[in-house]
């Protein structure tokens, strides 16, 4: 498989994740920096290893489940194993600019 095959279905399942809007701030998890990583294995095994942007956040287990059927639904995937982690802690710098602008947060004030 060339590098190209293996970057499509990856590339499709953050577009996916994109559908994901975090409830409280309206954005999708993906530019709100929330996805650390994706991989999908031969067999159409999915990984995600996102986070939330607070611990005890009350929309985790939304988010969880957003992101394991966003992605549950993409052709040639069998399962998806989506994990929540705090290391590294979420910070508004993670955000993509589009995020930061959306929710009219200066770039000055997360240096």
């Amino acid at each position: 498989m060339n590098s190209g095959e293996r970057e499509c279905p990856l590339e499709r399942a953050r577009q996916a994740l994109r559908t994901v809007i975090d409830p409280e701030l309206g954005y999708n998890i993906v530019d709100l920096g929330l996805i650390y990583d994706v991989g999908i294995d031969d067999a159409g095994m999915a990984y995600v290893l996102m986070t939330t942007t607070t611990r005890g956040c009350p929309a985790t287990s939304y988010l969880q489940e957003g992101a394991r059927e966003s992605i549950a639904q993409l052709p040639g995937i069998a399962d998806v194993d989506v994990v929540v982690t705090h290391d590294p802690e979420w910070s508004p710098q993670m955000m993509t600019p589009e995020a930061r602008r959306y929710l009219g947060i200066e770039e000055e004030s997360i240096r």
